[in-house]
């Protein structure tokens, strides 16, 4: 049978010290608690507090705001909340205002295109990838192979889909045929959106050193790591803030060094992006500061959210978020990896380490029949949400490490291409993997041990020693 929630609290004093958390779950996200849901795809999205919709509220209807691109009392009152939220971010992540500026973008795929876009590339100049990346980092080798550069990808290896620092240093350092290297961009996530791995801080100082500008996807890290600006300097991060708090949506920011924005040419202009412009003249001129990247007209809105839910971070304590979502991470990995059939085999097969060293709270992996084989995902998808568990299904925009995960090599997917496959399905059948995907539990801000302790209750209860059942499941529609 499943432990007790309640010994999670008692025996680990890392959650014990976390009791905080505890009390905002009675109060600020009493709604996680309604209708018998357990919410568990942080990875996803996060949950916002009530205070957090209230303020949002409190602000619309005690005030008057406008568009800013005017100097109506209206638009003044909508910049200054806009201003007030940059310099906020900066000081949530130690950044100095003089080294680095905030553009607000529509979410952090919007911050990676923005780069991606306006990126020098050309002959001679790499891009470099680890092959664990979400695609809307990997969508930038399509800017990069459109102007003529090299892309290279540094692979994951092993069981724990880690990348090595070795295999890092030679993808930089190796030379593009017989052109000279040029400077070139590095792009990898502190943190994976698909197994939890976090990939070392140091490689941004290490592609520095090698002449490199230096792209870090923070997207899955900052929810409930430490990011220090001052320590580690990338000249790109790129953020979604309903990651870290829930509320709001639609807005993300790329965090970037000045001189790299400097660098950066746009393809084309917009609204708010321009200080002047002619159509007989076919003339412009880019405003030069970070505005020059903001197109169109902000979410003035929904802006200031942002830094009352930085401030909200900030109260409860990030290192305590941290140690709460660890101590949930250990605890679920332990006792999942630990649960048996009757004939000894594994109930679970995890994709990523296996323990809490050098990972988040993000967990994928997928459960095993007596047999070996795998539970299909759109299977667990279904009965999962019939209980009343959220959490998520699939390759989470993540080929890479899904490839690495299910032991799909660079030769098989040729081979499988050449047949030519019309659907997901059929793709999957030509390489001849058992499952299409993983399944991802994920941990927050607002986790408690009963979340936990729910999903390995329905875990047990409802694959442990069952055999494969007789159903008709739906065609896949996307990887």
């Amino acid at each position: 049978m499943a432990p007790r929630p309640d010994l999670l609290a008692t025996d680990d004093p890392a959650y014990a010290g976390t009791s905080r958390i505890d009390e905002l779950r009675a109060g600020e996200y009493a709604h996680l608690d309604r209708n018998g849901q357990v919410y568990l795809d942080y990875a996803g999205a996060g949950v916002p507090a009530r205070a957090q919709i209230d303020a949002h509220h409190q602000r619309l209807t005690s005030g008057l705001y406008s568009n800013p691109h005017s100097e109506n009392p209206t638009s003044v009152a909508a910049g200054t909340l806009v201003e007030s939220a940059r310099r906020a971010i900066l000081a949530f992540f130690n950044a100095d205002p003089e080294q680095y500026a905030v553009v607000f973008t529509p979410n952090a795929s919007g911050a990676c295109r923005l780069v991606g876009e306006a990126y020098p590339f050309g002959r001679g100049v790499p891009l470099v990838l680890t092959a664990d990346n979400h695609n809307s980092v990997n969508g930038i080798r399509e800017y990069a192979r459109t102007a003529g550069g090299a892309i290279r990808y540094v692979p994951v290896r092993g069981t724990e889909l880690r990348v090595e620092r070795s295999d890092v240093e030679a993808t930089l350092t190796r030379r593009n045929g017989r052109w000279r290297r040029r400077r070139g961009l590095f792009a990898f996530p502190a943190q994976s959106n698909f197994s939890g791995v976090q990939h070392s801080l140091e490689w941004v100082g290490l592609a520095q050193r090698h002449g490199y500008d230096v792209l870090l996807d923070a997207a899955a890290f900052v929810p409930t790591n430490r990011l220090d600006l001052g320590a580690v300097r990338p000249e790109f991060v790129c953020l979604s803030w309903y990651k870290l708090f829930g509320y709001p949506t639609g807005i993300g920011a790329l965090v970037a060094r000045r001189d790299a924005l400097a660098r950066l040419r746009r393809p084309w202009f917009a609204g708010g992006t321009i200080r002047a412009v002619s159509v007989q003249g076919d003339w412009y001129e880019s405003m030069d500061d970070e505005s020059a990247f903001e197109d169109g007209t902000l979410n003035f809105l929904g802006i200031p959210d942002v830094e009352f839910g930085l401030n909200w971070v900030e109260s409860i304590g990030i290192d305590v978020i941290h140690a709460r979502v660890g101590a949930l991470t250990g605890w679920l990995l332990g006792n999942l990896t630990a649960l048996r059939h009757r004939n000894g085999e594994p109930l679970v097969r995890v994709y990523g380490p296996a323990t809490n060293e050098r990972r988040g709270g993000t967990i994928s992996f997928n459960f095993l029949h007596p047999d070996g084989t795998p539970v299909d995902e759109r299977l667990v998808a279904a009965e999962s949400t019939a209980a009343g568990l959220s959490l998520r299904t699939g390759c989470f925009c993540n080929p890479g490490a899904g490839e690495g995960a299910f032991g799909i090599t660079k030769w098989r997917l040729g081979r499988a291409l050449l047949r030519n496959p019309k659907t997901v399905d059929e793709y999957l059948d030509v390489l001849r993997v058992p499952t299409g995907g993983a399944i991802r539990v994920s941990f927050g801000l607002a986790s408690n041990a009963a979340d936990a302790y729910r999903f390995l209750a329905f875990a047990e209860s409802t694959y442990l020693d069952r055999d494969r059942p007789d159903v008709a499941l739906p065609p896949r529609l996307r990887c």
